[in-house]
């Protein structure tokens, strides 16, 4: 099945977690809010201005604005309204701690109008990178994922390659899977035609939330790069059938794939996830085209998760670009923070599943940060992600060791922009001296 070539920006895309689109209401009125400060980043205890701008069929607005004030999406007691003076008015927060706080402001013409309110959201910074864990590292953490990696290492590697029809002109495809510790590997797997011996550096791109086949453009269009490139889908499903199938599978028997196990370690699906990463590397480093020295992990939301689990477990990685990752500090209810997507630790009357928690401190971007020995990374956070909390991407980031760049992609939610988009892309050209 031949697909056809999207540019890699728009590629880059698929991967994100899969949102509802919601359609706004027609309105002239629009609604922006914004920190003050351009970077967005203040100090514990200083106060946090965001700046509010209302227009009504491009001119400035005359009604009031309320706002509220959160940390993280964790309620505070911050909050206030303000007239328009000249369309504009201002709200201001204040955090005690390093992490984030967003505003939501809320327009209306007036006290009683009956209208749809207009709200806008933005967010702030307060110092970062003093994010801290929310629990230390398991002490068996390394003989825990030492075990899992050498009941991978009982089942042989054994890829099978079905050449495909490449969409990129002197690139060569293939449909590629491999036994893994349950589920096995599938991906489209692709290399220049003609590449020499030990010439070419790797890259695995990973998949976001959601079920989905692999993306044969995607990996022939890093193959045109000059990359041994492979972009796997999460399950290990098969490749190249109807939307329908895996739309059917994502409402059907794969909707609730995340919660499978959860209190399980070795049987967590998240577990399984891991380790394919690994066996994947296992099928790339294999080829003959490979450098021997770059191994590069590539992916956003739980791609990104993917990616920084990946340079925690397997050596063989040397750079890796997580776009707003998931799986962050899976434990950050204990000291009163939201934790990152799936969010899989439920908490009841103020008290986790401790036997969930205990189970994900060994599924835990916070943990494999601490492990990788990669050359570098790059990594983008969103200030009013609610999927992947950035003081959640923060507690990962701020573990890390290495040489490491974080782009504030500071007006977006849970999504990139062609900024964060591009960065990712610019952060690997950069490590490889393209």
């Amino acid at each position: 099945m031949t697909r056809c070539l999207l540019p890699l920006a728009a590629l880059l895309l698929q991967p994100l977690y899969a949102q509802t689109k919601l359609t706004p209401p027609v309105t002239p009125v629009a609604i922006s809010v914004r920190a003050e400060r351009a970077d967005a980043i203040y100090h514990q205890g200083e106060k946090v201005i965001f700046n509010i701008k209302v227009t009504d069929s491009a001119k400035p607005a005359v009604g009031l604005v309320d706002w509220v004030v959160v940390k993280d999406g964790l309620p505070t007691e911050q909050k206030g309204q303000a007239e328009l003076a000249d369309g504009k008015a201002v709200a201001t927060g204040i955090l005690n701690e390093p992490g984030f706080v967003q505003v939501k402001v809320t327009y209306r013409a007036n006290a009683k109008a009956k209208v749809a309110p207009i709200t806008g959201l933005a967010g702030a910074a307060v110092d970062p990178t003093e994010i801290k864990r929310s629990l230390p590292v398991p002490e068996d953490f390394d003989a825990f994922w030492a075990s899992m990696k050498a009941k991978l290492a009982t089942i042989p590697v054994a890829p099978q390659l079905t050449p495909v029809k490449s969409p990129v002109k002197g690139v060569d495809s293939f449909d590629v899977t491999a036994p893994a510790l349950g589920l096995q590997i599938s991906g489209y797997m692709a290399k220049p035609t003609g590449a020499k011996p030990k010439s070419l550096p790797i890259i695995l791109t990973v998949h976001g939330a959601g079920v989905s086949d692999s993306s044969l453009g995607g990996s022939s269009s890093w193959a045109s790069k000059e990359f041994i490139a492979m972009d796997m889908n999460a399950h290990g499903i098969q490749n190249g059938l109807p939307p329908k199938y895996y739309a059917d599978l994502k409402v059907g028997a794969m909707k609730d794939y995340r919660y499978e196990n959860k209190n399980d370690r070795e049987k967590a699906y998240f577990t399984g996830m891991m380790l394919r990463l690994v066996r994947a590397i296992d099928v790339l480093t294999a080829q003959p085209e490979w450098d021997g020295q770059h191994v590069i992990v590539f992916g956003a939301s739980q791609g990104g998760y993917q990616a920084i689990a990946a340079a925690g477990l397997d050596a063989r990685v040397t750079f890796f670009a997580a776009g707003v990752p998931a799986g962050c500090d899976h434990s950050g209810m204990l000291v009163n923070r939201i934790a990152g997507w799936p969010k899989i630790v439920s908490v009841v009357d103020g008290k986790p599943d401790m036997s969930v928690l205990e189970t994900y401190r060994y599924i835990d971007c916070m943990n494999f940060a601490t492990r990788t020995k990669a050359a570098g990374c790059f990594f983008t956070v969103g200030f009013i992600d609610a999927t992947c909390p950035p003081t959640s991407v923060y507690a990962a980031y701020n573990q890390l060791t290495i040489p490491k760049e974080i782009y504030n992609d500071i007006p977006s939610g849970h999504s990139h922009s062609p900024t964060a988009r591009d960065g990712m892309v610019k952060a690997v050209m950069k490590y490889l001296g393209k």
